[in-house]
């Protein structure tokens, strides 16, 4: 019996003599049948980092659920740009997903010069993972206890107070607040969240806007000081501490950093609802809910409609607040 060369290829490609192919994603790999090989889970970041320990509560248990190996692979470096481009170039056959957050996919297209990808196109969202505003902190010897007490500050001395960011997303984040302030804060960039840090924590800059994770222990123990939420939403890890809407700053409403999985464009959709399932489930387990709350960050799982309409928000504010600001990287 002969057979035919479509059942040729996908048995070839089954016995890993064709790696590159995607298996047969729109037969054995779509609906039920997937996943029937490891799943790629891309990080853009390095291994270590902040985003590196949120994207791993979620792996081993999509391993346990699928019973299929979920490889994390980070790919750090040009703040997520690096990472996102490889995905949006794999094979949409459910076996290179990327764990993503606001940077890569709403801001960094308005900045760099090529990213090499089109957020708005080049992929499919699977389930929105997190939401957290993110946090103006300052250190002690700074004299502001509160936003509005480091606005009249800055009014008092411009040119004089320094704002740290170590992301794209932090960066507009601070240009947004100056705009909506009318104060001048000098930016000063870093290339990771530790750096930026432990500059804060020595007084080397008076102020940073990072997201909860890395600021919160700092806050607890009083060798930093939390001005203000930078969105419309108190957050449980730092209960006392007012939003920016709050202090008059309306333009924080909807402000927030987000972290979510996406696959490539015309991923089959049966293998987009499987993933979304799981990703769902997994984000609803009370274990999991536990770890990501304790990093002051809220569980989101959404349809992949939902994260979509995100990412088309998100990216229209950002490119606003870019162009306005006249932000560029060089």
């Amino acid at each position: 019996m002969v057979r035919s060369g479509r059942a040729l290829v996908c048995a070839f490609s089954f016995l890993g003599l064709f790696a590159g192919l995607p298996a047969c994603a729109d037969a054995a790999g779509a609906g039920d049948a997937y996943p029937v090989r490891p799943i790629r889970w891309i990080v853009p970041a390095p291994p270590g980092g902040g985003t590196d320990a949120v994207s791993r509560i979620m792996a081993p248990k999509l391993t346990e659920i699928f019973k299929q190996q979920v490889v994390v692979d980070n790919r750090g470096g040009a703040q997520g740009s690096i990472a996102t481009a490889l995905v949006a170039k794999a094979l949409p056959d459910g076996y290179t997903i990327l764990f993503t957050f606001s940077g890569p996919i709403a801001v960094n297209p308005h900045i760099f010069r090529e990213v090499g990808y089109d957020a708005l196109k080049d992929f499919a969202g699977l389930t929105l993972y997190t939401q957290q505003p993110m946090i103006m902190t300052a250190h002690p010897s700074l004299p502001a206890a509160s936003l509005k007490e480091l606005v009249a500050y800055a009014k008092q001395h411009p040119g004089k107070v320094t704002f740290a960011s170590s992301a794209s997303l932090q960066h507009l984040g601070g240009e947004l607040f100056k705009l909506a302030a009318g104060v001048n804060l000098i930016h000063v960039p870093y290339k990771g969240a530790g750096p930026a840090v432990l500059d804060l924590l020595g007084g080397n800059v008076n102020t940073m806007i990072s997201n909860p994770t890395s600021i919160i222990p700092h806050v607890k123990t009083g060798r930093l000081r939390a001005l203000g939420v930078m969105g419309g939403t108190r957050i449980d890890a730092l209960g006392d501490v007012p939003t920016a809407v709050e202090m008059g700053y309306k333009e924080f409403s909807n402000v927030v950093e987000w972290y979510g999985m996406v696959a490539p464009a015309k991923t089959p959709r049966p293998i987009v609802r499987r993933l979304n399932e799981a990703l769902v489930r997994i984000l609803n387990m009370p274990d999991v809910q536990e770890r990501i709350r304790a990093l002051g960050m809220t569980p989101s799982p959404s349809t992949p409609e939902e994260l979509e309409k995100l990412i088309r928000a998100d990216y229209a504010l950002w490119g606003k607040v870019a162009k306005t600001a006249g932000v560029k990287a060089d």
